[in-house]
């Protein structure tokens, strides 16, 4: 499955992957799905800033996406990104997220990203939490009960990958 970089025009795609998992699942602790132009809006911002917004396409469909944004902005945090997947409810499990994550991680690694980090709602999120494991990432730590949604306490398990040299050296 070809995988490339994000168009405004896959925006209304996007936004109904990832209104599934607002509206029905605990991967995402967003309660309103954005529409359209949000997501458009939110895709400019990633890449505006030189950062990485990737979607995985079949015969003209997007079956999923996935990008990287500094993990915060202090400077500090400069060498650390964190990645987003969301994948269409139809075609979960055949790896399109594992394909779009690895993306991620080699275009992560080449822009001098020295850490990614995958910050996953729910402990429950088995899909997502093998996923990562499956790409070298480690659990570091889990917030218990950091959400309310759906009526319920959720909780955020944090996984971290180092990526080209990691902590081994320090960047010039």
């Amino acid at each position: 499955m070809p995988i490339r970089d994000a168009r405004p025009d896959d925006a209304p795609a996007i936004a109904a992957i990832y209104a599934h998992h607002v509206l029905h699942g605990t991967g995402t602790f967003e309660e309103e799905p954005p529409g359209a132009a949000e997501v458009a809006a939110r895709i400019a911002k990633v890449t505006g800033a030189g950062h990485a917004w990737l979607v995985a396409e079949e015969e003209g469909e997007i079956l999923g996406y996935a990008y990287y944004a500094p993990y915060h902005l202090r400077s500090a945090y400069r060498f650390t990104a964190e990645d987003s997947i969301y994948v269409r409810e139809d075609v979960r499990g055949q790896g399109v997220g594992k394909a779009l994550v690895a993306e991620l991680l080699a275009r992560a690694e080449a822009a001098g990203f020295r850490q990614m980090l995958a910050v996953i709602g729910d402990s429950e999120n088995i899909g997502s939490i093998g996923l990562h494991l499956s790409l070298g990432f480690r659990q570091v730590g889990v917030l218990r009960a950091a959400g309310l949604k759906f009526g319920r306490w959720v909780d955020v398990v944090t996984m971290q990958k180092a990526l080209g040299e990691g902590d081994r050296s320090i960047p010039a």
